[in-house]
């Protein structure tokens, strides 16, 4: 695990430098602390990363200018603010978990189990998917999306336009983000429920889906019958 903490306050930055190194123990590549927006920035722009945790009041500026910038990346985010009035705005963002300051080792350890066990995040808020651009980051809502297809380390997103676009986060990392609208069919693809229009049954106990747009994606015969029970 390769992680970044920015906290502007020295003395909670230790504490979760200590308490994420008690954790991961062996797992841990490399944890790095820094106390300010711009550093953040260059160091995210300069280093590859697993997890960052993040403050969202940096001496004054906000950690949203870090999602903004970083939420097409292919690590996770997590928020350890006091600021719990933007808990719904963060997780917009697609960030992993939202700690409250106050918080806890029991509340930390929750949060990086989520990434350890693979588990997803308790709310339906994502609201778009941040892809990156020549010029930028372009915002794509959620709902433009039909499904996403594994392609190595990054996905394919496939939108109702008819459009392609390339997302730097994995399959796995965007399974844990996206709301429960969009079911995982097979290893390599995550539809929403509603765009399926039917199953197709083929000879040699084979599976597929057509959706709405006609397009044929394949089913894991492992998930076929948990599939079916969530379309009926």
């Amino acid at each position: 695990m390769r992680i970044l903490i920015i906290e502007d306050e020295s003395r909670i930055a230790k504490r979760i430098e200590r308490m994420t190194k008690e954790f991961f123990l062996n797992a841990l590549e490399n944890i790095t602390c820094l106390y300010s927006l711009p550093e953040g920035l260059d160091y995210i722009k300069k280093n590859k990363l697993d997890l960052v945790l993040l403050d969202l009041n940096l001496n004054g500026e906000s950690g949203f200018n870090i999602l903004k910038n970083s939420v097409s990346e292919d690590f996770h985010t997590i928020i350890i603010s006091a600021n719990k009035h933007e808990a719904l705005t963060a997780f917009e963002y697609g960030v992993l978990d939202f700690i409250p300051k106050p918080f806890n080792k029991s509340r930390l350890d929750q949060a990086f189990n989520r990434i350890i066990k693979k588990e997803g995040v308790t709310t339906e808020n994502l609201q778009f998917l941040a892809i990156k651009k020549r010029n930028g980051i372009q915002l794509i809502n959620i709902n433009e999306v039909i499904y996403i297809k594994g392609a190595g380390v990054y996905t394919e997103v496939y939108l109702t336009n008819g459009e392609k676009e390339l997302h730097d986060k994995s399959l796995e990392k965007l399974s844990q983000l996206l709301p429960q609208t969009f079911y995982r069919i097979h290893k390599s693809y995550l539809v929403k429920i509603i765009e399926i229009k039917e199953i197709i049954i083929q000879s040699g106990s084979k599976y597929s889906i057509e959706l709405k747009n006609n397009d044929i994606l394949p089913v894991g015969r492992t998930r076929y019958k948990t599939l079916k029970e969530s379309l009926l």
